[in-house]
């Protein structure tokens, strides 16, 4: 895999209509400066809105949902049906890319990812002076949709590699499986072209539901998994205004489609795999094992990828030496928060899942200051001071992404529903969760929980700003 981060070199376009949308558009790739990522850009709208290429733009509850096109969206500014341009350019290395549209969706083409492929060829790639970032997965990630039999794994390996299997229980398609093992070699001959496909029994769905009114039999393969009548023909050939035969092919095809590989459909399905997880948003080290993914699997899968990303900036951002089962050391903390002894009530950080959830360690010692005072005889930890522990967990949760987090504060403004179930003692470890309820703006809304040995100690309701110094 490359090391450093790379461009185009020349701006080119590609015509034609979505796939879903209908609608006559035209992408234009152009290049970027180091570190600007993948954004589209919609020039029809005013001011050219951008909206970058990650999962946290993506939107489920458009017409075009998660089920047959991923779907971004930013102030209402929607592109639609990304996931054959983005996995062009995960497959041909290509970081920093403007790509500009001048309607809702990009055209379909042959329903592969090649025609984007063929015109970045063409504009010829740029390598620049910036290190490319990765995301390296150094322990086993599971997904699992038990329900529609979808599984989803992420393996350790210095290297970017995915494995795919299929099987809908579908005589017409059967069980189909597939891998990429070196992106260089592979991707553009044997991934690329592979276009899409649907079974004959969903077109007329989808088409009742508005969508596909830019596909053709040109733009995807349909399986035919039940018989055509004369009524079914007349009324496919009415539907995609087909003008020549429309018959069952030998192939199980409809017309007869010659698949490129025996197994396309299963390449395809690695194909939207690749473009969905490049909504993590960095380039990934990892053995990728997905059995029956769909569009809804992937960008879950992406989610959980894109966590564990921001979870290792900050880790790189604020520590110095990576510490097995450790987000932050108390070294990492204090560059976070402003308390000193004798009120710095953290020792480390152990999860984090940035802007939704902390766990955080106390461990009570019989030094601790205010065991003199409370009680001598039988200490016990002050519960205010419990509450306050969990509040400087939940401050790591706030200023844990602020660009400038030293120019930062934490001020709590109110603490509601706190309940004290058990005394908290010297030998006892204090382990706090943190969860993120709501947030607007500068105020936040967290529910805390601190246990020892498993049992809850202390639970609080806390409302949060953060201002300036």
């Amino acid at each position: 895999m490359r090391t450093q981060q790379a461009t185009i070199k020349n701006e080119v376009s590609f015509e034609g209509r979505g796939l879903h949308t209908g609608n006559k558009t035209k992408i234009t790739f152009k290049p970027a400066p180091e570190n600007y990522g993948r954004k589209f850009v919609r020039v029809d709208i005013d001011n050219s809105p951008e909206i970058e290429a990650i999962v946290d733009n993506v939107v489920q509850d458009t017409a075009i949902d998660s089920l047959r096109g991923t779907t971004i969206q930013v102030d209402g500014v929607e592109v639609h049906t990304i996931e054959h341009v983005l996995a062009a350019l995960v497959g041909l290395e290509i970081d920093n890319v403007r790509i500009e549209l001048n309607a809702n969706e990009p055209p379909i083409g042959d329903g592969s990812a090649k025609p984007f492929v063929d015109i970045l060829l063409q504009a010829g790639l740029d390598e620049q002076e910036a290190q490319r970032e990765f995301l390296v997965i150094d322990e086993t990630i599971n997904f699992t949709v038990e329900e529609k039999g979808v599984q989803i794994v992420a393996l350790p390996t210095d290297d970017y590699r995915l494995t795919v299997m299929i099987d809908y229980n579908n005589q017409a398609l059967g069980s189909q499986h597939t891998g990429l093992f070196n992106l260089e070699n592979e991707f553009i001959t044997d991934f690329a072209p592979a276009r899409t496909f649907c079974f004959l029994h969903e077109v007329e769905g989808l088409a009742e539901q508005g969508l596909i009114k830019g596909g053709d039999l040109d733009s995807a393969i349909v399986i035919v998994d039940r018989d055509l009548s004369e009524k079914d023909i007349t009324r496919l050939r009415n539907m995609f205004d087909i003008s020549e035969n429309v018959e069952l092919g030998e192939n199980g095809t409809l017309n007869n489609k010659q698949l490129r590989y025996k197994n396309e459909p299963a390449r395809h399905k690695l194909l939207d795999l690749m473009g969905d997880l490049a909504l993590a948003g960095v380039n990934i080290k990892a053995q990728l094992l997905a059995a029956r993914p769909g569009h809804q699997s992937n960008i879950e899968f992406a989610k959980i990828l894109r966590g564990l990303y921001k979870k290792q900036q900050l880790t790189r951002k604020y520590q110095d030496v990576d510490k097995k089962g450790v987000v932050f050391d108390i070294n990492a903390i204090k560059k976070i928060l402003p308390h000193r002894y004798p009120f710095l009530l953290i020792d480390s950080i152990i999860e984090l899942e940035p802007e939704k959830r902390a766990v955080g360690i106390k461990n009570v010692t019989a030094n601790e200051q205010f065991f003199e005072g409370h009680f001598p005889e039988r200490p016990v930890m002050p519960g205010v001071l419990i509450v306050e522990a969990m509040a400087q967990v939940g401050g790591i949760l706030l200023l844990n992404e602020e660009a400038e987090v030293g120019n930062k504060l934490v001020f709590f403004t109110g603490i509601n529903n706190v309940k004290f179930r058990k005394t908290v003692q010297p030998g006892d470890q204090l382990v706090m969760e943190l969860e993120m309820l709501k947030g607007r703006r500068s105020m936040f809304k967290m529910a805390g929980k601190a246990f020892v040995k498993g049992q809850l100690v202390c639970e609080a309701e806390m409302m949060a700003a953060v201002v300036d110094k």
